[in-house]
């Protein structure tokens, strides 16, 4: 199974426009934060977890051909802006490309994208999308796809747990808590990446004492921390994790 970090900042991006803070004066090419995506590939299987709206310039950053399935987190508009972009595979598909999110993202979804239940105008091309609900565990080509459910202010949040060939993979990009049946789905997976926004507390984030504190617990082989926003360097946030953990950056692969 291979991981690859696309974006790994906060709605705003990194650096934010107008600012002029430390952060986003830095030369360090880990602190250039696009919105938060995640590829997962795994035997012949391309996932994509989250749609932000960078999604077109990650996907030829990184030189994206195919994207067999998505699975959504929640309906905020740094995760689902980019869904259009989808339509670039759709295009070049058989059928209609799977996407699983919760019942209320994909209602928010049909909202939002109306045209995923109407036809296209001929000699026109629409994002051909299977959009469906995910409530439990499921198979999708040889993976097995197990939603997290979390809790991220008003958002039907979940994460993601990708399991293949006996190496697991936790996602779970925005939370401000994980409830018991969470925390045990991750406990021991080969590699987690967890919302850690800030250094101070956030009404609706996990900050990094919370999410170290979280990490403590899943107790992951490798653990990362995601969704930072313009307050950290990434150096800083180097230095203020233990042992064991660290930040992601946009373009970080991960072989498992």
């Amino acid at each position: 199974m291979r991981v690859t970090f696309l974006g790994t900042g906060t709605s705003y991006g990194v650096p934010m426009p107008g600012c002029d803070c430390a952060t986003c004066r830095s030369a360090d090419p880990r602190d250039k934060r696009f919105r938060t995506a995640i590829r997962v590939e795994a035997g012949d299987v391309s996932l994509l977890i989250d749609t932000p709206p960078d999604l077109r310039s990650q996907c030829l950053a990184h030189g994206i051909a195919r994207i067999d399935a998505a699975l959504m987190t929640h309906a905020h508009a740094d995760h689902v802006f980019g869904f259009d972009d989808l339509r670039a595979y759709t295009n070049r598909m058989a059928e209609p490309m799977p996407v699983w999110a919760s019942a209320g993202t994909a209602k928010t979804l049909r909202r939002i994208f109306d045209y995923l239940d109407q036809p296209p105008i001929p000699g026109t091309s629409l994002a051909r999308i299977s959009l469906r609900v995910a409530e439990g565990p499921f198979e999708f080509r040889g993976l097995r796809l197990t939603p997290l459910p979390a809790e991220h202010g008003r958002a039907d949040m979940i994460g993601w747990k990708i399991e293949h060939g006996g190496r697991a993979f936790a996602a779970i990009p925005d939370c401000k808590s994980l409830p018991p049946e969470t925390m045990d789905l991750c406990r021991g997976v080969d590699l987690v990446a967890i919302d850690a926004l800030r250094i101070r507390p956030h009404p609706t984030h996990m900050n990094f004492d919370e999410a170290i504190a979280a990490l403590r617990e899943i107790g992951a082989q490798r653990s990362l921390v995601i969704h930072l926003c313009h307050e950290v360097a990434h150096a800083q946030a180097e230095r203020l994790l233990p042992a064991g953990m660290a930040p992601a950056y946009d373009g970080l692969r991960i072989d498992l």
